[in-house]
């Protein structure tokens, strides 16, 4: 039996992952099980050692190690090393090489809605891995202009010179005068509880020209991006789509066998 896994922080244990494999596995025929586990910080380095060790046949990586991972991997995909971020680990004897697919996840699931953000202005809140995949894919569909909203100057920077965008500090943010054809947040904040602050900064938010929001978090009700979309009549998506088209990305890399993206959706939706 082939075991996979999902790793991160108390997070991974609320992961829609497991399940998701665990269905696409099952018709696949595959003699599989995708378990989480949860590891502290401290514990990272060992945790990867384990990997080797047990013969974990692939892994993801979810927050906070996207890129604390990367100094215990051998090798790197094109696309993570443009990103600085993990999010999948393939395995080929004792190697283990990192991938990103939070970036094609993202253009499939924009693909599948017909959102063409070309020529276009794009607004993208966070300074993480995940906003660094999705910052890295806009400039790649030619999004123009890139604006990166973040709390800490020094990380705005490093992306701008890293993948390129314009950067803006949140709280020189005037929300009154957003443009954007597409707005994205990449923070892991989706609640007035999780950040009164930003929640109170997206609730005054007046958007012109926007197409759709995205909010790369998933199952967070209430909303405040949802509520955003609502409120302006734009379109809404959470990052349940974007997890389908990753984590079929995901299983390519593992398995070698390209399965439907509509069964990672329905694997998603039920």
């Amino acid at each position: 039996m082939k075991v996979f896994c999902i790793l991160g922080d108390a997070r991974a244990s609320h992961s829609q992952s497991p399940a998701i494999f665990s269905k696409i596995m099952q018709k696949a025929g595959l003699d599989a099980v995708y378990v989480p586990f949860e590891i502290a910080p401290e514990k990272l380095g060992p945790a990867i050692e384990g990997l080797r060790a047990l013969n974990i046949a692939g892994a993801n990586v979810t927050a906070p190690f996207k890129e604390a991972v990367i100094p215990h991997l051998d090798l790197l995909s094109e696309g993570a090393q443009i990103v600085g971020a993990v999010n999948t680990i393939t395995r080929s004897g004792s190697i283990l090489k990192g991938y990103n697919t939070n970036a094609i996840g993202f253009m499939k699931a924009l693909e599948k809605r017909g959102i063409n953000v070309s020529g276009k202005p794009a607004l993208i809140f966070g300074t993480g891995g995940a906003a660094r995949a999705i910052i890295f894919m806009l400039k790649w569909l030619n999004a123009d202009p890139i604006i990166i909203v973040g709390r800490n100057p020094g990380k705005i920077e490093n992306i701008v010179r890293r993948i390129g965008g314009t950067g803006q500090v949140l709280t020189d943010m005037d929300p009154t005068a957003v443009r954007a054809h597409i707005v994205v947040n990449a923070t892991s904040v989706s609640s007035h509880a999780e950040s009164p602050e930003m929640a109170t900064l997206v609730s005054a938010v007046h958007l012109n020209d926007c197409r759709i929001i995205v909010d790369l978090n998933y199952d967070r009700n209430p909303n405040i991006w949802q509520e955003l979309a609502k409120a302006q009549n734009v379109t809404f998506m959470d990052g349940l789509p974007i997890l389908a088209q990753q984590a079929r990305n995901s299983f390519s890399l593992w398995t070698g066998t390209d399965v439907d993206a509509d069964e990672f959706t329905k694997a998603v939706d039920h």
